[in-house]
């Protein structure tokens, strides 16, 4: 008898335990009024997750990482042609310290050849001393030389939270299908119009002909990673 009961104390025990575990596990601690930490990316020195493309992510994805009215902000804005302007449209409402609280959750990919060191310091968990290794190496002709140069300074865990955060523009010209549809928002129609206009001549002559497609905003937002 006295052996069940011990065996019940135990099972009553984990029991509790397990209970105090479900309840806390998927509640984010608490931020900056308005914001959901660490949802849906990676926050430095946790776990990672897949980021937000402010310019894709719907307004129920938005409003999981930051609530309502902030969702709507981004929405209106976009689309964002830089991290910065995304920086620009939410500082004015929310401060300084929320706006880059957020971008652990919801940003914008930066290039890598191009971005400002102000720009830079923007992506979460990076410093002086880390922005200058990114231009550092410039110019970069593909992520798996970002991959192979980050990864002198940080584990690989690292370097798959930072390159959430970047991007290398391919050329429009001997881009292949997968590099072409691992720009954010491509599927395999718009990849197919970006190779039926082969060779281009110009970015103006690519304005023009997947302007047949979309709008001059989404152009403008597709042009950001692509060079001849």
């Amino acid at each position: 008898m006295n052996k069940v009961i011990c065996v019940l104390g135990v099972l009553l025990l984990l029991w509790s335990f397990a209970g105090t575990s479900i309840q806390t596990t998927g509640i984010a601690a608490a931020g900056p009024e308005g914001l959901a930490p660490c949802v849906m990316t990676a926050c430095t020195g946790m776990h990672q997750r897949a980021m937000l493309n402010a310019n894709l992510a719907t307004r129920e994805q938005l409003e999981g990482a930051a609530d309502a009215p902030i969702a709507d902000a981004i929405i209106a804005a976009r689309p964002f042609l830089t991290l910065t302007a995304l920086y620009e449209a939410l500082e004015p409402l929310i401060g300084d310290e929320r706006t880059r609280a957020l971008f652990a959750s919801v940003s914008v990919p930066i290039n890598l050849n191009t971005a400002s060191r102000e720009e830079i310091l923007l992506i979460p968990g990076v410093g002086n001393r880390m922005a200058h290794e990114f231009e550092e190496y410039r110019p970069y002709k593909a992520m798996a030389q970002f991959r192979r140069e980050i990864g002198k300074y940080v584990d690989d865990d690292e370097v798959a939270r930072l390159e959430q955060f970047v991007f290398v523009p391919i050329n429009l010209n001997t881009a292949s299908r997968e590099e072409i549809l691992l720009i954010p928002g491509v599927g395999n129609r718009m990849a197919h119009e970006f190779e039926e206009y082969r060779p281009y001549t110009s970015m103006a002559q690519f304005r023009r002909e997947i302007g047949k497609y979309v709008d001059d905003k989404e152009v403008a937002r597709l042009e950001r990673f692509v060079t001849l």
